[in-house]
């Protein structure tokens, strides 16, 4: 924010973005019933993401693509067997719902064709006794 906190300007916030919006959306501001602003803070507090950040880490040319999270981990898998990332942290990042959960199932399910998994033991591969 130029001037202000959040808990000062959430309320301008919300007017400047409904009224933005009714620009291109002729009747968009009378149709609005409810609003909510959440502000990095309330996103912390509710969700428990650092300073509000919902892509869990910097969208720097230096953290992103092959480098995200970090060098040797884009892949999805970690240092513990059969266990994979699938977070904001990894690509594309959280400005992309979902993806970098359906590119780890992609991963996982690769893993699984390929005989990488481990089994539990006792256990079929159907998951009965």
């Amino acid at each position: 924010l130029a001037e202000g906190t959040w808990d000062t300007e959430r309320t301008t916030y919300a007017n400047n973005v409904i009224r933005t919006l009714d620009e291109v959306a002729p009747g968009f501001e009378g149709s609005v019933e409810e609003v909510e602003v959440l502000t990095p803070k309330d996103i912390e507090d509710r969700y428990g993401l650092i300073g509000g950040n919902i892509f869990q880490g910097d969208m720097s040319p230096e953290q992103m693509f092959c480098f995200r999270p970090i060098p040797g981990y884009a892949d999805y898998h970690t240092p513990v067997k059969n266990l994979y990332m699938c977070g904001s942290g990894t690509h594309p990042g959280g400005g992309v719902m979902g993806v970098p959960g359906l590119n780890a199932a992609t991963v996982l399910l690769s893993d699984v064709k390929r005989g990488r998994m481990l089994r539990r033991e006792g256990r079929d591969r159907r998951g009965g006794g």
